[in-house]
């Protein structure tokens, strides 16, 4: 990737000039303002702390020594990069047209023509496998996700649906990076939410859930003890209505479903406790038992046996977690809705206690959803029985756009899902702008009659003939792929996918609208039926991710 060659012509620049010098990160980023070239680097600044100098001398310093590796001069701030060898035996002439530096000094770099009509050859030869290199750090390597995990006492709503349609596509994405992936549900099917669906079912003073489903497996289901109708009401609640509604409703399917109730049979929530009271990490006090998890920075010691003697969910929850680890996983990522924000410090604590290394342990904690309509929020709860089921959403305005809608915004923040968007048949909606854009692709090569990418259509010497600004933005946007697909892998922000689509959609539109591509002139024709099947491969790619469809014809 280019910002792998960038990064190593930093580095080889700073050792040319400063020695063995301690080395910041070198942060390669794509600056929003165009002027500033295609990949801007910080590194200039973060570097003039180290070596004791101003930030725009380092930076001149740098690219002079880009200079050195050919024959050309610096002059007026600007590198005009001659053909010099790169690492990979390429030359910087090769990757880009000029290197500048800006105040107060930010190293600015703009991508050749020439590069970026090689790389559309690369992405014709690699199709459905274009993207970053494996790059999936060894001890991380078999990562296991754990998403949804709602408590089997109702439907699935809209909170479930925006964790669920996260971990889904992330777990896409950590595959697509090389990664090991198992996708988890965790069953809460022991405890006190058991024993209170036991009640709303038995419909006495201690009903705490309502609704109509309610009211139907009320009269499927018989006894009078409380425990023992939640556990069974439970039961039906996941086959009947969870479990289909993940596997054919949200086209998601886990690898396994992990039942709270057998960490207690197989006795590894006693095993856990016993080892932590053998390790001194746990105390009675007031007829409880205490986890002392403020030794591992909690705000507060934790209750692992109540004083009538119920273990508590943290009990369950460090069984659960060792139980992941012991079955060979290197990292576990927990995905889970913002009521759960406050046991995070608690479940580092019990992984420390535990000895396990924090850094393979992490969390996403995702925000509410507000479901608006005519611009008013429609209310939810479970508890009251007036709610939204994501069975009803989707069946409402179909999975790819409660797919893309949900993956929109960043899972910290608060969401509005947009009802009368959503529902939207033309470009306002965003799903409707990009597989119309899909579909327009289709036709083109259709007309042209393109079948596959095996077709010869990426001659360097006709790929030349890509010179509109328009064509060079979208080959720009077309490279991003393998860089959307690290970092994403990187951070877990899986937002980056749906506003790349539009991203790369608009660049076709804008594309499409300045260059007519099936001409007279068939050499021209010929380069720009390659670039549309780029596209085509590229965006079929990320719909894919996002578990979207890509029709090819609307």
């Amino acid at each position: 990737m280019i910002r792998d060659e960038i990064k190593k012509l930093i580095e080889k620049a700073i050792e040319k000039e400063f020695g063995k010098t301690e080395i910041p990160e070198i942060e390669i980023e794509k600056p929003e303002n165009k002027e500033f070239g295609d990949y801007s680097s910080n590194i200039a600044l973060r570097l003039a702390k180290v070596v004791k100098k101003k930030p725009m001398e380092v930076a001149k310093q740098l690219i002079s020594n880009f200079s050195r590796f050919g024959r050309d001069p610096v002059t007026a701030g600007q590198f005009l990069p001659p053909r010099a060898e790169s690492r990979r035996g390429g030359t910087i002439s090769n990757f880009f047209d000029e290197v500048k530096i800006a105040e107060p000094g930010f190293i600015n770099f703009y991508l050749s023509k020439e590069y970026l009509q090689k790389q559309l050859g690369e992405i014709l030869k690699k199709g459905e496998k274009f993207g970053p290199p494996k790059f999936s750090e060894r001890k991380f390597r078999r990562v296991n996700i754990e998403f949804i995990s709602a408590n089997p006492t109702g439907p699935l709503t809209l909170g479930n649906g925006r964790g669920g349609f996260c971990g889904d596509v992330l777990a896409n994405v950590l595959k697509k990076a090389g990664y090991k992936l198992t996708r988890e549900y965790y069953i809460n099917d022991v405890g006190e939410q058991i024993k209170k669906l036991g009640h709303s079912v038995l419909g006495d003073k201690e009903a705490v859930y309502r609704g109509k489903y309610i009211e139907v497996l009320r009269k499927r289901i018989k006894g009078d003890n409380p425990g023992e109708v939640g556990e069974e009401t439970a039961e039906i609640i996941l086959e009947e209505m969870i479990k289909p509604t993940v596997k054919d409703e949200m086209k998601i399917n886990f690898d396994v479903w992990f039942s709270e109730k057998s960490l207690h049979k197989n006795k590894e929530v006693d095993k856990v406790l016993t080892f932590l009271k053998r390790k001194k990490l746990a105390y009675e006090k007031d007829g409880a038992l205490w986890f002392k998890s403020t030794q591992f920075g909690d705000d507060k010691d934790r209750v692992l046996i109540k004083a009538d003697g119920e273990k508590t969910y943290l009990a369950s929850d460090i069984a659960y977690l060792k139980n992941k680890f012991e079955r060979g996983f290197d990292k576990l990522i927990y995905i889970w809705g913002a009521d759960h924000y406050g046991y995070i410090g608690r479940i580092k604590a019990t992984g420390q206690a535990l000895g396990y290394e924090p850094e393979k342990i992490a969390f996403i904690i995702m925000q509410l959803v507000r479901l608006m309509e005519a611009g008013k929020e429609v209310r939810m709860s479970k508890r009251t029985g007036t709610f939204v089921t994501l069975e009803e959403l989707i069946d409402e305005v179909g999975l790819d756009v409660a797919r893309f809608f949900f993956l929109m915004r960043s899972p910290d923040s608060h969401m509005n899902f947009d009802l009368d968007l959503a529902k939207e048949q033309s470009e306002k909606n965003p799903v409707f702008y990009i597989q119309y854009a899909f579909a327009r692709i289709c036709s083109i090569l259709r007309k042209a009659r393109i079948k596959t990418k095996k077709q010869k259509l990426s001659n360097l010497t006709i790929v030349r003939l890509l010179n509109d600004i328009s064509e060079l933005t979208l080959l720009k946007e077309l490279i991003r792929f393998p860089e959307i697909i690290e970092d994403t892998a990187k951070d877990y922000q899986v937002q980056r996918l749906p506003n790349y689509a539009l991203e790369l959609v608009t660049a076709f539109h804008k594309f499409y609208e300045e260059c007519r591509v099936i001409s007279d002139d068939k050499t021209l024709t010929q380069a720009r039926l390659s670039l549309v099947l780029a596209t085509k491969i590229i965006l079929k790619n990320t719909l894919d991710l996002m578990g979207i469809s890509a029709p090819e014809k609307m």
